[in-house]
Order: C-alpha cells, then sequence, then structure tokens
C-alpha cells in the first residue's frame, strides 16, 4: 500500500511538468515501534509512523529541490506536492548552472520486497528482554519495524526497498563508569542468541565488579570486539573511500595511494549493499552493485562514485550517495573462534567499546581515542580486573596492517543506533581483532 501511494504521488508530480522540465522524488518512510528502559523497566513507549518526499526539479543545468513532510493522504499530500513543484519552479531561473548535475536516464526500475518476520506484538520481545535483566540494571532502547525507500523520475523509472529490522542497544549498569554495553539486531529474533548474548554481558558485569586497575601508556596486546572495531572502521568511512576525497588528495588513506602503503593481507572490506538494510538506490536513480570492494586482501580497491563525482571526474558513478560514504560495511572474517579469543590474547587488555574517535593525523590515518564500558585486563587467558579508561593513538597501518595478528572467525551484525530525523539503516558486519603494540597514550 505505502508503495502504490508513492507511485501515485510520483505519477502526479510527473503530470504537472511542463516543457523542458524534468523531475526525480525520493520517498523515505517507517513504521517503528521504540521501547526506552531503564533499571529495568519501561520508562517511555511509543511508535513512530512518518513519510517524507524530496523532489528536485531540473531544466538544463539548473535544478531546484525541496522536501515535504507527508500526511499519508493522497487527498491532502497532492495540493502540497503541487505548491512544491511551483515553489520550485519559480526559484529554479534564479539559480546558476550546476555543471555536475547527473541524473539517471535510463530507466533502471527495481523491486525489492524485505520480508517482515519481526514478531507482531514488540511486548512480547520487551518482556523477554525485561526478564533477562531481572535483577540488574538494564538501560537500553529497542527500535524495530519497517523502513521504505522509493525513487521515481519523470521518465518513468520507479525503485522500491522495504526492509523489516530490530535493533536491541542495551547496557547492564553497575555503577559510575562500569557497564556492559551490548547489541542485538537482525531480522529474525532468536531467543537462544539473545540469551547468549546476555549471558556474555552477565558474565563481564560480575568482572566489572573487581577493583578496577590502571595501567602505564605503553604498547600492549589488545582484543576488540566487533562494537569496538565497529568504531574505527566507521570513522575511516569518513573521507576514506570517496572518489572526490581521492582526487583531491583528501583521503585519510593517502599514504596507500601516494606511498603503496598497505594493511594486513587479512583485511577484505566490501560495501556489501546485498546483504545490509540500505536502498540499493541512491537520490539520482543509479543503483548500486551488490558489492564494490573497498579495501581487498589489503590493498585498495575501488572508489565510492556518486553522480556528482562521476560527472567532474568523467568516470562512471557506482550508485554511491552524494556524501560517498559506505552504508553497508562488510569486514571479512579470520580464522580465531571466539572460545580461543582470551587464550591467545594471552595477556593484554580485552576492549568492547570505543568512543570519541577522531583523528589525530589524517594524512597518516592516525586515529586518537578512548576505552569505554567494559575493558579488562588478561593475564594467561584470564579477566583480571577492569581497566580504567584509556586513550589510545594508532595508525591504521599498525591497527590493521603489520600489527594485527588475526580477526574472528565469527562475525556480529550491528545497526546504526542512530535515530536522528529516522532509524539509520547503515549496518556493519564484521569479527573482532586481536593486535599486538596497540598504543595507549594517557
Amino acid at each position: 500500500m505505502m508503495q502504490e501511494y508513492f507511485a501515485d504521488l510520483a505519477d502526479f508530480l510527473t503530470s504537472l511538468l511542463s516543457g523542458n522540465e524534468i523531475s526525480t522524488c525520493s520517498f523515505a518512510a517507517e513504521d517503528s515501534d521504540f521501547v526506552r528502559l531503564n533499571r529495568s523497566a519501561i520508562r517511555q513507549a511509543g511508535s513512530v509512523s512518518q513519510r517524507t518526499l524530496s523532489c528536485d526539479l531540473i531544466e538544463g543545468l539548473r535544478h531546484a529541490s525541496g522536501e515535504l513532510t507527508l500526511s499519508g493522504d493522497l487527498a491532502l499530500d497532492r495540493p502540497r506536492l503541487a505548491a512544491l513543484l511551483e515553489q520550485l519552479r519559480e526559484q529554479l531561473p534564479y539559480l546558476p548552472e550546476d555543471p555536475h548535475l547527473l541524473y539517471a536516464t535510463e530507466v533502471q526500475s527495481s523491486e525489492h520486497l524485505g520480508d517482515n518476520h519481526l514478531p507482531e506484538d514488540s511486548g512480547a520481545v520487551v518482556s523477554a528482554v525485561l526478564d533477562a535483566g531481572h535483577g540488574h540494571d538494564l538501560v537500553g532502547v529497542y527500535a524495530a519495524g519497517g523502513i521504505h525507500s522509493g525513487f521515481a523520475n519523470s521518465f518513468g523509472q520507479r525503485n522500491w526497498f522495504s526492509t523489516y529490522t530490530y535493533n536491541l542497544d542495551w547496557s547492564l549498569y553497575l555503577q559510575a563508569d562500569k557497564a556492559v554495553k551490548s547489541r542485538y539486531a537482525g531480522f529474525v529474533w532468536d531467543p537462544a542468541e539473545f540469551s547468549h548474548k546476555m549471558d556474555a554481558a552477565k558474565a563481564q558485569l560480575a568482572g566489572l565488579a573487581k577493583p578496577a586497575r590502571t595501567i602505564e601508556p605503553g604498547e600492549y596486546r589488545v582484543y576488540l570486539a566487533p562494537t569496538a572495531l565497529v568504531e574505527i572502521v566507521e570513522l575511516l568511512s569518513w573521507g576514506g573511500f570517496g572518489l572526490k576525497d581521492h582526487r583531491t588528495k583528501q583521503t585519510t588513506l593517502l599514504k596507500m595511494l601516494e606511498e603503496s602503503l598497505t594493511l594486513s593481507p587479512q583485511v577484505t572490506l566490501q560495501e556489501n549493499t546485498a546483504d545490509g538494510v540500505a536502498a540499493n538506490f541512491q537520490a539520482a536513480g543509479f543503483l548500486k552493485p551488490d558489492r564494490v570492494t573497498l579495501i581487498e586482501a589489503g590493498a585498495f580497491g575501488e572508489c565510492l562514485v556518486s553522480p556528482r563525482s562521476a560527472k567532474e571526474y568523467g568516470v562512471p558513478t557506482n550508485g554511491a550517495s552524494s556524501w560517498e560514504m559506505p552504508a553497508s560495511l562488510d569486514l571479512a572474517a579470520g580464522t580465531i573462534p571466539d572460545s580461543e579469543v582470551l587464550r591467545q590474547l594471552d595477556t593484554g587488555v580485552y576492549i568492547n567499546n570505543l568512543w570519541y574517535l577522531n583523528y589525530s593525523d589524517r594524512t597518516a590515518c592516525r586515529i586518537t581515542g578512548m576505552t569505554r564500558f567494559a575493558t579488562f585486563w588478561v593475564e594467561h587467558g584470564e579477566i583480571q580486573a577492569p581497566l580504567n579508561v584509556m586513550r589510545f593513538d594508532e595508525t591504521l597501518y599498525r591497527l590493521l596492517g603489520d600489527k594485527l595478528l588475526g580477526l574472528t572467525a565469527e562475525r556480529d551484525f550491528l545497526l546504526d543506533p542512530s535515530t536522528y530525523h529516522a532509524r539509520s539503516t547503515s549496518s556493519f558486519r564484521g569479527p573482532g581483532a586481536l593486535v599486538e603494540g596497540f598504543l595507549f597514550t594517557l
């Protein structure tokens, strides 16, 4: 029904065009349940149903864009869309020509209807979460529901993508800055898998109750859990893979381009649209390939190329967004079983989470940040004590290069819990990493 509603609006918009006018429009909608938990009780529950339509009116190399929040009632939304089009039409003559304007003109319609395996009643899932957290201070947010995206242009192209996911982002809180943070996301709620994650969090919470230890700055052998490694990979996405950043020499991977530096051969990173939850098309109507290999066996692979960069540099686009950032990151698994992590770490630091990451030297791809939540000191494969917060400062070429000892065989699927304006569709599927010589500076 949502798809037909969007198609009706797109047809209506096309019917209003005149002369050489061209239109593109993008549709975004969600029907989500949200439950906020605190002290193992429901503190806030609600649902969000929202729809927005972004339009671009094009004539020659001039274009003007605008956005509407929709009611879902065609009788109300059609006149408002007509009014928006008239506003864009009035602006168009006064705008400069855009030399990098590029939009799809070859009609490539597509349809992806995700299967909805979510529980009909989110309350049953929340009850299971509260039961599992009984006796602990459980804090977190559960979000679940359908997310829908559409594209249409006046050439007749129609694209639709819908997906149904859940995302539980929670912590078991002990005291002060001591808590175990975990995530569980996916398409089908698996009670056994959730129970496994909760049991692991409870076991780490018991470890947090021991007196905290502070270690001297220096190099240590560390294990970065997937929830920590994702922070590094996501930061790398900020200016690392876009063609514009590469051609202007602003990419954080500049040394891979100009000095032929590589990462460990164990590192293969893809933009895996086929297995993500983000739409497989973008706002100018170009389709995304199922996969773009960003790093292959440690060597740089392909750039993400937006239509604007494609026009500016005279190369084909691969359907990247205007930000040229990956949305469905996929880091290949390694060979270390999860059950072997502590034994292979032997003596060092087990890191569950990182935060406040930023570049301390973009050219060298040097990253600084802090440990967060459950970080432990390990001796001879046994957790000894929680560690007080530490700051690290490392280059990617050491961290995922010559200091990378291995990646885990099992991978986590993590959804971005951000809900600014709407639930995020960014995701990461990846392993944990065992690293030697990891530099803590404070």
